[in-house]
Parts: C-alpha cells; sequence; structure tokens
C-alpha cells in the first residue's frame, strides 16, 4: 500500500478516501474477500482546473484507483484506476479533454510505476 501510495504522490496525486471494503464487507455482512482497498486519489491542481470548468465535477471526483488481491495468484496485488476520460463523457463538457487526458496519463504513469516491482 505504501508503494501505492508514493508512486500517486510522484505523480502529484493525495490520497484523500481509503474505503477498506474487505473490512467493510466482514463487518456488515459477515463475508470475507480477498484484499480490496479504494483509494480516493486527487491531483489538486488538475482537480482546481476541472471544478472552474464545471462545478458538478466534484460529483465525479476523486478518481478511484483500486488496490486489490488477485484471487487466482497468490502474492499477487493488482492496481487499477477509473478511466478519467469518463468525467468527458459522463458531462459531456469538452473543456475537460485536456485535464481529463492528462490525469490518464499521471495515473498509468503511477501505475506502471508498481509493475515488476518487489
Amino acid at each position: 500500500m505504501a508503494r501505492t501510495r508514493a508512486a500517486l504522490a510522484e505523480q502529484g496525486f493525495g490520497v484523500l478516501t481509503e474505503i477498506d471494503v474487505t473490512a467493510t464487507l466482514r463487518a456488515q455482512l459477515g463475508v470475507d474477500i480477498e484484499d480490496y482497498l479504494i483509494l480516493g486519489a486527487c491531483d489538486p491542481a488538475a482537480a482546481h482546473r476541472a471544478i472552474s470548468v464545471d462545478r458538478e465535477i466534484g460529483l465525479l471526483l476523486p478518481c478511484n484507483v483500486l488496490v486489490r488481491a488477485d484471487p487466482g495468484a497468490a502474492e499477487t496485488v493488482i492496481v487499477e484506476a477509473m478511466d478519467p476520460r469518463l468525467l468527458v463523457e459522463v458531462t459531456g463538457e469538452p473543456a475537460l479533454i485536456t485535464i481529463a487526458a492528462e490525469v490518464t496519463e499521471q495515473l498509468r504513469a503511477a501505475i506502471a510505476s508498481l509493475t515488476g516491482s518487489d
């Protein structure tokens, strides 16, 4: 988890929220699943630019980053992120295209930096 947070920070993201889905499902439903954590990542500069374009964009922020264990492969952790370009599709706001593309590249770089490391 620390490596994922560091990779996000390296790309300008802060983690605003952390949802431990595994613990929540265990506590609320008494069921067990593999480690499954959702991080709410935000690049403050990009968020500010997006909010300046569309005040309702906050309904779609922050960017969710999923860190989960692979149930089919022991010791394998999968890190995935939502596609920020979906913000453009949902809002129909063309002024968000550049911002979404930049954030997409930042998230890809963060995830790529985790690949193949111990």
